[in-house]
């Protein structure tokens, strides 16, 4: 049975690592700037779904302040950025102010909420989440509002500066792919989306994780047997608001620009949830294989969708079911059947298929 199971978690690792190859190589096998856009939304979104797995899958607990915390890293770090000018003095402190608020938060939150029912703490939680985004399209002289904040990034990651250059003074190209910014920029985004996951990987191995695993299994028998479940919860609660508002200032450094709607959003919200469930709780690795595959079908399945109407134009009926404007049917559909077919997500269906073979 060990060797089944070492087979399942294998093949997940394997499937992980081919993500992370093609990442890590993304701007030279797809050179177009969407897919740069879509790889790095990738990174970030990884990093996002798995601090939130080890709240949800690894604890039990079930909050939905995460993009509130999300949102305080992308709004520290942009309203350093606009205030101090394009520094990474500014992106440091900007960085350092969000975590900071959001370790504020999280001890606040999880010491006077954690001790009550699991719904009533998300209820709290979602409060939460409601209030900060009600003050970030309020307080528009910091925050600017609805209209959110642009403001410029550091000089290596303008699209202009030049990495390398030709003896003609020209962008140097590596495989036909210019050294400028952007590329820096991506691997920054790439760099530091690895080593939060790696720093989770390690955390969840380590015997907190197995802590947390008890606790999540059965809270009173963890106290019983001596382990002070509160203060446990609290910690990985903060952990995880931590690593939410790092990822959170990465992602504002890419996009040069911050609003409610890519930060404090409740839509974000739903997209972690749904990556999770797809990926597999208490998994971690499944935080790789939800995110990616959610953010490709909701850059490409309309598209998808667009060329298979197309060529099938000539059978009656499937244009008019394969219209693009119906892909959010689609991906309603398409979840509900990875919900039916692998109830623990894709990766933990996986390991738990070998383990029993």
């Amino acid at each position: 049975m060990t060797q089944q199971i070492n087979r399942g978690e294998r093949f997940v690792k394997l499937v992980v690592l081919l993500i992370a190859a093609l990442l890590l190589f993304a701007p030279f096998l797809f050179q177009d700037i969407r897919s740069l856009e879509v790889a790095a939304r990738i990174c970030v979104f990884i990093v996002l779904v798995a601090s939130y797995d080890l709240l949800i899958g690894y604890t039990g607990i079930v909050s939905f302040a995460h993009t509130m915390f999300f949102g305080f890293g992308a709004y520290g770090a942009a309203i350093a950025l606009k205030q101090m000018g394009p520094g990474w003095d500014a992106v440091i402190l900007g960085t350092l102010a969000g975590a900071l608020v959001s370790l504020v938060m999280a001890v606040a939150i999880g010491l006077l909420s954690l001790r009550v029912k699991a719904i009533f703490f998300a209820m709290i939680t979602l409060a939460a989440a409601s209030v900060a985004m009600v003050l970030a399209s309020q307080l528009s002289q910091f925050t600017g509002g609805e209209d959110g904040i642009t403001y410029k990034t550091p000089e290596i990651f303008k699209t202009a500066t030049k990495l390398a250059v030709t003896e003609e003074g020209k962008v140097a190209r590596l495989f036909g792919v210019k050294l400028n910014g952007k590329l820096a920029a991506y691997y920054f985004v790439f760099a530091t989306s690895l080593v939060l996951f790696l720093f989770m990987i390690r955390l969840v191995a380590s015997p907190i994780g197995t802590v947390l695993k008890a606790i999540r299994e059965n809270e009173a028998r963890a106290e019983a047997i001596g382990y002070r479940v509160v203060a446990y919860r609290t910690f990985i609660f903060c952990v995880a608001a931590v690593i939410a508002s790092l990822a959170g200032s990465v992602y504002s450094i890419w996009l040069k620009y911050t609003g409610p709607e890519t930060a404090l959003s409740f839509t974000i919200m739903i997209d972690i949830l749904l990556m999770v469930v797809i990926g597999g709780m208490g998994t971690m690795y499944g935080a790789v294989i939800g995110a990616v595959l959610l953010v490709l079908a909701q850059y490409y399945l309309r598209d998808l969708m667009g060329s298979a109407a197309e060529a099938l134009s000539e059978i009656p009926l499937l244009p008019f079911i394969l219209e693009p404007d119906r892909w959010l049917f689609w991906l309603g559909i398409i979840f509900i059947l990875l919900v039916y077919f692998f109830p623990r997500g894709i990766a933990g269906t996986l390991s738990e298929k070998d383990a029993k073979t």
